[in-house]
């Protein structure tokens, strides 16, 4: 019987690029497969190693000496483990580390023969992203002893003195170089001796969501007024549903919780927020704010079909093509909806349960990028304000279902 084939796979990247969710990705789903991964990352042997804090820039400043000699030897620890894996049961062993420099690269070339290796470059030059991606890594254990603007300037120095080695992967053999905000390979040269290359591909240009929970926000005073766009509240009404839901999700891990920046969405997660602090997330991004009606903001229907009856007739033949003067339309706010989701997406990691708090035409948006609908049939997607949509998307599985709180 054939031994299975062995593969390394060395992750390469500044830090907050999305690294160690790719590599996490590959695994879980290649598991499934009933192949062995194994993930060796540098962080966690340096935490292994090292008893002192290493959080601090100037450990990866490249004219520490003592710092630079500790960090060989922690990746030495790192490659020889994913060596031994490999020479054992393992069948893929992930290198996860920055592997910036050729010279790294060409260390683990030398030392992982005769497997092949599979570099995967993760590039997100998105300043926004970049931000909020370092936030995320500044709440970490190693970073408690640091106020919040401290460790985020910390660890943008060690940003920095990793781009100072950078250099790109060009001379690997096989290399894959990949946006990890948007899962689009930019560039791809790879032999026909890496294993599971088709399967792994798939994975790279996937999205990957274990849980969404898409909700739309509850009754607001425009909402009772039939009145478009404004910023209005919820109702008495529309608070007694925010805290309803709140009650329905008691149970369920919500690491991370995305609004609009709009008044009803976010008085919408405030239960949630206040019954969950210390352990959920919020961010309000402005790409799930309602559509813009421009001139037409804060009138009723009625009001509109007096006032501008051909703009009425218009946004009544082709209500998906339709833009309020002044705004937009659903055709034209797509993309900065399909940027939210994919800003979610990548902030939320490898988190079991998400949520989105939007809007009807945003939620409407949100629902086609999944369900695959047609243009035309957008504008008249369901959906309510005492249900939400629980979505699942990955490689082996795919629910779409619309539940009561």
């Amino acid at each position: 019987m054939a031994r299975p084939a062995k593969l390394c796979i060395a992750m390469v990247g500044l830090p907050a690029m999305g690294k160690s969710t790719v590599a996490a990705k590959i695994k879980e789903n290649l598991e499934k497969d009933d192949i062995k991964v194994g993930i060796f990352n540098n962080g966690d042997v340096r935490r292994r190693m090292v008893a002192g804090n290493t959080s601090h820039a100037g450990f990866y400043n490249p004219d520490n000496a003592d710092a630079a000699a500790l960090r060989e030897r922690i990746a030495a620890v790192s490659i020889a483990e994913a060596k031994a894996y490999l020479t054992a049961e393992g069948q893929i062993a992930i290198l996860d580390a920055t592997n910036v420099s050729r010279k790294r690269r060409e260390t683990l070339r030398q030392s992982m023969a005769p497997h092949p290796i599979l570099f995967i470059e993760c590039i997100n030059d998105d300043p926004e992203l970049l931000a909020l991606s370092v936030a995320r890594k500044t709440r970490l254990p190693e970073f408690a002893h640091l106020p919040q603007d401290e460790a985020a300037k910390s660890f943008f120095s060690r940003i920095g003195y990793y781009r100072h080695i950078y250099a790109p992967a060009d001379e690997a053999g096989n290399l894959v170089r990949l946006d990890t905000l948007n899962n689009r390979i930019i560039a791809e040269r790879v032999h026909s001796d890496v294993p599971h290359y088709g399967r792994i591909r798939d994975l790279l240009m996937s999205d990957w969501i274990k849980n969404l929970f898409l909700v739309r926000h509850a009754e607001s005073e425009y909402n009772l007024e039939n009145r478009v766009g404004g910023d209005s509240s919820l109702t008495e009404k529309g608070r007694r549903m925010a805290w309803a839901l709140s009650r329905h999700f008691i149970g369920t891990p919500l690491p991370y919780v995305f609004t609009s920046t709009l008044t009803r969405t976010r008085e919408m997660a405030e239960p949630l927020l206040e019954t969950r602090k210390g352990t959920t997330i919020h961010h309000a991004f402005k790409e799930f704010d309602e559509i813009d009606v421009g001139e037409c903001d804060g009138l009723s229907y009625a009001e509109m079909e007096r006032a501008r009856p051909e703009l009425f007739a218009a946004r009544a033949r082709n209500k998906y093509n339709f833009v309020y003067p002044g705004g937009e339309g659903y055709a034209t706010m797509a993309g900065r909806v399909y940027r939210g989701i994919k800003k979610a997406i990548y902030l939320s990691g490898n988190s079991e349960y998400i949520m989105i708090i939007g809007h009807q035409a945003v939620n409407r948006m949100i629902l086609s990028d999944f369900l695959f609908r047609r243009a035309e049939d957008v504008p008249y997607i369901f959906i309510p304000q005492d249900k939400y949509f629980h979505i699942v998307s990955t490689q082996s599985k795919k629910l779409f279902e619309l539940r009561k709180f």
